[in-house]
């Protein structure tokens, strides 16, 4: 399980480390993707296998359905942890996610959220706003 959030900086070689408290949870075979408001996600392969498999059982012919299963899976790829405990971020979800140097590690709970520093206050900071309506809206679904 992930939990918490972790400040780290993108090295030049576009390396990342991921924290020490998630590295054994992570495994040795990661997946890190395209993310929802503008944030990767990296899955450890057992729970990225989960997801593609729901993606791959949408309905082909809804176009909605479609872009969402080529977002997440075309730009999906396998992230070996260094012996560092660093993955590599490609250019293209370097770029997706507007990352620079520093970057916020989010774990929720089954995957890890990399975001730029400056975007995840500015997300975090609206959704603060918020939560009171939020809160209600999430009773209707039983929580």
């Amino acid at each position: 399980m992930f939990l918490g959030e972790f400040t780290y900086s993108i090295d030049e070689k576009k390396r990342l480390a991921i924290p020490a408290k998630f590295r054994q949870a992570l495994g040795k075979k990661a997946v890190i993707t395209r993310g929802l408001d503008a944030c990767l996600f990296v899955y450890p392969w057992r729970e990225w296998e989960k997801l593609a498999a729901k993606l791959n059982n949408l309905p082909l012919a809804q176009a909605d359905a479609r872009g969402f299963a080529r977002l997440m899976l075309a730009g999906a790829m396998e992230a070996d942890l260094d012996k560092l405990g660093r993955i590599l971020v490609p250019d293209y979800l370097k770029a997706y996610a507007s990352l620079k140097k520093k970057t916020v590690i989010a774990g929720v709970y089954n995957r890890i959220e990399i975001w730029d520093a400056q975007q995840w206050e500015t997300y975090k900071a609206n959704i603060e706003k918020g939560i009171g309506d939020m809160a209600e809206h999430l009773k209707e679904l039983g929580i």
